[in-house]
């Protein structure tokens, strides 16, 4: 068995930033990534451009250069690629996590393919690979997708797309300009004001004139292989379709962080517990970083504004290694 003095269960951006600070504290570490590297950026869609800049998103004191100010889907998975390389870092991909338990000098993490040792375990798992579900009958057909990748499987097929923010509104205007026949549904009474502003008024526009057959005020009682059923102010209806897009978010893997004994606030945030001074939780030694910490308040929390999260844990390791020597 292999011991090291921290796991960092994670391989995105957070999960790279941490190990490039436990690489110059010169710890003995090991990144452990059921995917790819930079897995959940990976299935981003394809043609995504970045709503930050790519000077807000530089960690390990690495330049981002990028064609534009904003950077591509593409460029920031070769930069994570650089990154890997420039620090060698220790990373297993495809190797999923199993459990975390509490061992004499540590903790035992168990994965698919080995079992480990390690003084201290970072969290940084983030939270796109665990969709909100929609929870009606048909949700498993393959119609219905909880991301979404590229427009062209949906050209001239009748899709409904779920949800009123950000990902939603971008996805029904990029299906209707490329020629699929959208329309969308929507629990309240608008689409949110947190959808960007020069997105927003796009969408709209679209609705208002009909390009674009937007359903409020309702929610989906059925999907079928191919239709849908609505529940609608005006009562049930049934509309055709080939696809749904739930773009309805996501959140952390409470099922994981509950299982290893990670405490979860009882409140609607969600929120883990932890101390935010130290990103310490109520497990010795185990630690979040990045945007897992905001529970479901998902928009709190980004790439840019965790970058420090690196940095905050291995000191606190570094200051708990020098009070064993003392």
């Amino acid at each position: 068995m292999k011991h090291y003095d921290l796991i960092i269960i994670g391989a995105g951006p957070t999960g790279i930033n941490i190990g490039i600070a436990a690489a110059k504290a010169q710890l003995n570490y090991l990144i452990i990534e059921k995917g790819v590297l930079a897995n959940s950026l990976y299935h981003f869609p394809t043609n995504m451009t970045f709503f930050s800049t790519s000077k807000l998103l530089e960690i390990g004191d690495t330049p981002f250069i990028s064609h534009y100010e904003k950077p591509t889907r593409e460029e920031a998975l070769e930069y994570y690629r650089r990154l890997m390389q420039v620090y060698k870092l220790n990373i297993q991909f495809y190797e999923p996590v199993e459990q975390v338990n509490p061992a004499k000098a540590g903790y035992l993490v168990t994965t698919n393919k080995n079992t480990y040792q390690a003084k201290a375990i970072v969290l940084a798992t983030g939270y796109y690979d665990t969709p909100n579900l929609l929870n009606v009958p048909g949700e498993d057909l393959p119609k219905v997708k909880h991301y979404y990748d590229n427009v062209h499987p949906y050209i001239g097929q009748e899709v409904l797309v779920v949800g009123a923010r950000n990902s939603a509104a971008q996805v029904a205007l990029e299906l209707w300009q490329k020629g699929a026949k959208v329309k969308m549904l929507v629990r309240g009474s608008e689409i949110s004001n947190k959808v960007k502003y020069w997105i927003k008024p796009n969408l709209e526009n679209r609705i208002k004139e009909g390009s674009i057959p937007t359903y409020f005020n309702s929610t989906i009682q059925e999907i079928l292989p191919n239709e849908v059923i609505l529940n609608t102010p005006e009562g049930k209806l049934t509309i055709a379709n080939d696809f749904v897009l739930a773009m309805t978010g996501y959140r952390p893997d409470y099922t994981f962080l509950r299982k290893i004994g990670i405490e979860i606030s009882e409140d609607q945030a969600q929120l883990p517990t932890f101390n935010e001074d130290t990103l310490e939780t109520n497990l010795p030694n185990v630690y979040l970083a990045g945007v897992v910490c905001a529970g479901m308040e998902t928009s709190k929390l980004f790439i840019e504004n965790t970058r420090d999260h690196g940095e905050i844990i291995i000191h606190r390791i570094l200051e708990k290694q020098q009070a064993v020597i003392a």
